[in-house]
């Protein structure tokens, strides 16, 4: 996968599988200071990843200046993402794209369960 810098912020492109459905999110945040991935809510209903009211629960979610958004946490039997499957995968769906901007966080839980390089001299994520 390739990094772009995009003020300072490193950002990827990403293909999500999601019951036999794909959508592409191409401004999503790799963000190794964030322990749980997040996904915007309105894009990723498109491939009917939705908030699961009966399984799930509301947390918080806190970032730098201590500010908290409520986002809702969820386990996922089985997502996809750029090829790399990952089962039970523990996630958050709350608002990113109009708050932050993005269309989703990949965090610390996906970086370590994908087992991923971070190269930043060459700008790129290895497997």
């Amino acid at each position: 996968m390739k990094i772009k810098m995009n003020n300072g912020l490193p950002t990827l492109s990403i293909t999500l599988e999601y019951q036999d459905n794909t959508i592409k999110l191409d401004n999503v945040l790799l963000d190794t200071g964030c322990a749980v991935s997040v996904f915007d809510t309105d894009l990723v209903e498109k491939v009917g990843l939705v908030i699961n009211r009966h399984s799930g629960q509301a947390v918080r979610m806190y970032g730098v200046g201590g500010q908290s958004e409520i986002f809702f946490q969820q386990v996922e039997e089985k997502i996809v993402i750029n090829k790399i499957t990952l089962v039970n995968f523990t996630l958050q769906l709350g608002m990113t794209k109009i708050p932050y901007g993005f269309d989703a966080i990949l965090g610390v839980d996906f970086c370590e369960q994908a087992g991923l390089i971070l190269d930043f001299k060459e700008l790129q994520v290895r497997i």
